[in-house]
């Protein structure tokens, strides 16, 4: 699990060598600073309202962005805060690719390189160049999760070949017309193609929009004084990141945890080790000890590692300050050698590339949890939960590819308040849950039960948030897929808080429930009608010494019935009536003393 943090005394570090104080009107700044968060808001928009599958009008599976001619990151309207770096870098490689002098107005370029982007194939990139007057001035960017990009429907794949049609960098249209032939390859090769076309239209509505709207901001205030102003504002997003770093002493610090598996070699751990410098106003997080990349498709590509640290850095630093932009992450260094699981080769599969990284930046709040006890929290669920389905419908006799948005969990918590509840992992950031009456409408299936799940969240002075579980009942023959992680790896507390409970997967078949899974993947599950499968989300960890949490909050807990009288009793030391909800002063007194003692040795086990 964790390794002791190690920390060094502050040592005064290089002056860091301030950027030339730019000249720009603070009042247009500030309206352009409002303006490119309205165009990349507007380009989600847009997409939601346009898009034909639900991963991404419900779930909002996609990521919005403007960038600057150098690809830098002026905007993001996120969705993926993972993505914050591959779509920065998928710019960059179109602007290398094709080169500046052949990039013409009217051109969209298109990419799924998984190498490149970081994730699997279903994200399919687009990329639009904003000409004003003749003259580059940005680029307009959509990344969306499309439910079907073709290769294996279910099971383990083992290489990217596996996973489906791979686009390499192309135009997708070329000063205005659409490259028909690329159309036809991506038609013939995905299972829905009216779902395809139709979600590739609305990501060029979604570019479109960009660029419309980004010129109408430099035709009402001025190309120099909006590209200044973006300069300005990258400036000032670097002097508070570079600020707020300032305030965690410099050190070393250390910590590691683990995957429960690649789901090929089951019940092989699979290490995370992360290493945090802090040096004046500059922190280096170096990933080289994760864990080689691995043989089932839980890998992904290495600008996926930098937004690990990207993503943990943000969340520290500078949590609210917006536009997401490339300036906040100036006085970040990331180390992260090629071949680990957040820095895959060629042909290493990624179908599940979003699990792995999440527990990479939960490991780096971990680390510095010495340092900045007020400002980070304990660990989280950290996993999708997100199960596929497929079959024919015997309403329709068509065929279906199903699946829900990211289920939720717990969340840690902090040492100022609980964890959440039911709130979808750090990688989904904004995505939604899907609504189980929409995925009835849509799909074969029941929804039998979707509800918070007592006694999940870790116990402590602050109590972590708690998991959910669904129950989904089948209406035809269909094939159930769930690669979900951290049933081992429990959701860790802080500073004496326990763990929250992990992720879990089990199936009914013939009427009687299988739980004795190794792990919490399922893979090519065969569900009749009337069999079901549940997905448990875990819970997150507490903080603090759960014998110190006010008996009315536990009251409360157990009123609400978050936790059990039972809990209540073993991990918080709490005697409560389960019928009245009445506190018994005296056992309670009597009890919290014994295990503050030592006698009762309750507050030393694990939640369960």
């Amino acid at each position: 699990m964790a390794k002791m943090t190690k920390t060094i005394a502050r040592k005064p570090s290089a002056k860091h060598k301030p950027r030339v104080t730019r000249k720009v009107d603070p009042v247009i700044a500030e309206i352009v600073r409002n303006g490119v968060i309205a165009v990349t808001e507007e380009m989600k928009t847009n997409l939601m309202r346009t898009a034909y599958n639900i991963i991404i009008y419900e779930a909002l599976d996609f990521t919005t962005g403007l960038f600057t001619p150098r690809g830098e990151t002026i905007s993001i309207g996120i969705g993926l805060p993972m993505f914050i770096r591959g779509m920065a870098e998928t710019v960059k490689a179109k602007i290398k690719h094709f080169g500046a002098g052949n990039i013409r107005p009217g051109d969209i370029y298109v990419t799924n390189d998984s190498y490149l982007t970081g994730s699997h194939l279903n994200h399919v990139t687009l990329t639009l160049p904003i000409f004003h007057k003749g003259g580059l001035a940005a680029f307009s960017c959509c990344m969306a999760h499309w439910l079907d990009i073709g290769g294996i429907l279910g099971g383990m794949s083992t290489d990217i070949f596996s996973e489906g049609l791979q686009i390499p960098i192309l135009k997708y249209q070329d000063r205005g017309a659409v490259n028909a032939t690329v159309v036809d390859i991506i038609r013939q090769n995905v299972r829905l193609p009216s779902r395809a076309m139709g979600d590739l239209r609305a990501q060029v509505t979604a570019v479109k929009t960009g660029e419309r709207r980004f010129l109408e901001l430099i035709e009402r205030y001025g190309r120099d004084a909006v590209l200044a102003s973006i300069a300005a504002i990258m400036d000032h997003a670097e002097a508070m990141a570079r600020a707020r770093t300032r305030t965690i002493p410099d050190g070393i610090y250390e910590a590691e945890s683990y995957m429960d598996d690649d789901g090929i070699d089951i019940g092989q751990k699979v290490p995370i080790r992360v290493r945090v410098v802090v040096a004046g106003d500059e922190m280096t997080v170096d990933l080289s000890e994760v864990s080689k990349q691995v043989r089932g498709f839980y890998n992904s590509g290495i600008t996926t590692g930098h937004a690990c640290a990207q993503v943990a850095y943000k969340c520290l630093t500078s949590p609210t300050d917006y536009p997401i932009n490339d300036g906040s992450f100036r006085s970040l260094k990331t180390i992260v050698p090629p071949g680990r699981v957040i820095s895959a080769v060629r042909p290493a599969p990624m179908r599940w590339w979003m699990t792995y990284p999440m527990t990479i930046v939960d490991t780096i709040f971990k680390a510095l949890a010495s340092a900045i006890p007020n400002r980070v929290i304990a660990g989280h669920h950290a996993d999708l939960l997100a199960s596929s389905f497929h079959g024919i419908n015997d309403r329709t006799s068509e065929f279906f590819i199903g699946s829900f948005g990211p289920l939720g969990g717990g969340w840690g918590a902090k040492m100022t308040e609980d964890g959440v509840s039911g709130t979808v992992c750090i990688n989904d950031g904004d995505t939604h849950n899907s609504p189980n009456e929409q995925a009835e409408f849509k799909f074969p299936i029941v929804v039998e039960r979707y509800a918070l799940v007592p006694d999940s969240g870790g116990a402590g002075r602050r109590r972590g948030g708690l998991g959910v579980e669904r129950v989904v009942r089948a209406r035809t023959n269909m094939v159930v897929n769930n690669q979900s992680e951290r049933a081992h790896c429990r959701p860790w507390g802080l500073n004496g808080g326990l763990d929250g409970t992990g992720n879990a997967v089990e199936l009914r078949i013939g009427g009687h429930w299988k739980t004795d899974f190794p792990n919490a993947k399922v893979l090519v599950a065969q569900l009749k009608p009337g069999d079901a499968f549940k997905i448990r989300s875990g819970g997150g960890g507490g903080y603090g010494n759960p014998l110190e949490r006010p008996i009315e909050q536990v009251r409360d807990d157990v009123r609400q019935g978050y936790v059990s009288a039972r809990f209540a009793a073993e991990l918080y030391g709490v005697v409560i009536d389960p019928q009245t909800f009445e506190v018994d002063a005296a056992a309670t007194e009597k009890l919290r003393a014994a295990r503050r003692s030592g006698e009762g040795g309750g507050a030393d086990a694990k939640s369960a």
